[in-house]
């Protein structure tokens, strides 16, 4: 899966590969990067993210299929000639050499005169905002400083294709947060386009221009962050990228912009999508968390389902609730702190906009 795009920079057409054991890691499928983009890789360990990652650097070879960078076939070209720069999860930078010199080691090797590599190297070191670091030995950096001289250190080769595998993954979670944001200032002020592979759904919302979420070894959905969190097309793909509440139900009635979804205990307005649905078809019916609302009172509100009260949890900035509905175990996040006890019912609400229909698996 993936959407043909005119200014494609990177096209991946059909790569498949399987390990001798017999184990396919990547089932064929087409994938389109462009210039200037920021791509994620978004999906669970073992799902083939990193192996496509690989294949695209030629650090690993594919069974079948094509890599094309700016429509030139790149399959048979070594990873030095492919104009392209890794950032790993450890850094990989020389222990022996300054800060300076890990930046400045690629437009050594491709012999740069001195003074245009201490220009770029001064700039690079301003973008990622270490000036005065220049002669400190890398070993005497945080996790988080370190990170930046590798990425200062993969850009100063002017890399067409950024690629990046788990980059974050060795950092405190404080620093994982800062780190998001200097990512994409950084690639943004750079104008890079990149690759980003991780797990963590929170570094693809908020930093990716697009997301493929990849399950089996495939991308099953592509999107912007904000399409993907809001019109999944799959429970995988709604449940990868945030806390949600499945329910069983059915298609009661169908208008332009609007299906009636009846379950047990509710019946909902639930908007129209991608995936089209037909009258007494059985769906799966989902809400997030947080787009669940706490109203008091009886259940006399369309969009609503009742629910009794079974446990809450203190978050600081948010309360997690848990909620019995006729047998189903439902999840409300709010910024609400309401001193129900438990055992006490409530109306859960939800817009219709936020209700989406799945489906069934």
């Amino acid at each position: 899966m993936g959407s043909e795009m005119s200014t494609s920079l990177l096209a991946v057409r059909q790569i498949k590969k399987s390990y001798q054991q017999g184990k396919t890691v990547l089932r064929p499928f087409d994938l389109d990067i462009a210039e200037n983009e920021i791509f994620f890789l978004l999906g669970p360990s073992g799902c083939g993210k990193s192996t496509l990652l690989r294949i695209i650097a030629g650090l690993l070879k594919e069974d079948s299929g094509d890599c094309l960078l700016r429509g030139e076939k790149i399959n048979d070209l070594p990873p030095e000639k492919r104009r392209m720069s890794m950032v790993f999860q450890n850094y990989a930078l020389w222990p022996h050499l300054n800060v300076f010199e890990n930046i400045a080691f690629g437009m050594k090797m491709v012999k740069m005169p001195k003074d245009q590599i201490a220009e770029e190297v001064r700039q690079l070191l301003q973008l990622v905002q270490l000036e005065g670091y220049e002669k400190r030995l890398t070993t005497e950096l945080s996790g988080g400083q370190q990170q930046r001289v590798a990425l200062a250190r993969a850009l100063a080769v002017r890399p067409d294709l950024l690629l990046l595998d788990e980059p974050l993954s060795n950092l405190d979670s404080k620093l994982r947060d800062t780190m998001r944001l200097e990512i994409r200032r950084i690639l943004k002020a750079r104008k890079v386009s990149a690759i980003y592979v991780t797990h963590d759904r929170t570094e693809a919302l908020s930093i990716a221009d697009r997301i493929g979420i990849m399950q089996d070894g495939r991308i099953v959905q592509c999107g912007t962050p904000q399409e993907l969190y809001f019109h999944p097309t799959s429970a995988f793909t709604a449940e990868f990228l945030g806390s949600i509440n499945f329910f069983d139900a059915e298609i009661t009635a169908k208008g332009d912009a609007f299906y009636t979804v009846s379950g047990k205990n509710f019946k909902w307005q639930s908007p129209v999508g991608q995936t089209e649905f037909n009258v007494g078809e059985k769906v799966t019916a989902a809400v997030r968390e947080e787009h669940f609302s706490l109203v008091q009172g009886e259940n006399d509100t369309q969009n609503s389902i009742t629910g009794v009260l079974e446990e809450k949890t203190f978050m600081g900035d948010h309360t997690e609730y848990l909620f019995d509905c006729a047998g189903q175990k439902t999840g409300v996040r709010s910024t609400l702190n309401i001193d129900d006890a438990n055992g006490s019912e409530r109306t859960l609400f939800v817009n219709p906009e936020h209700t989406m229909v799945l489906k069934r698996s």
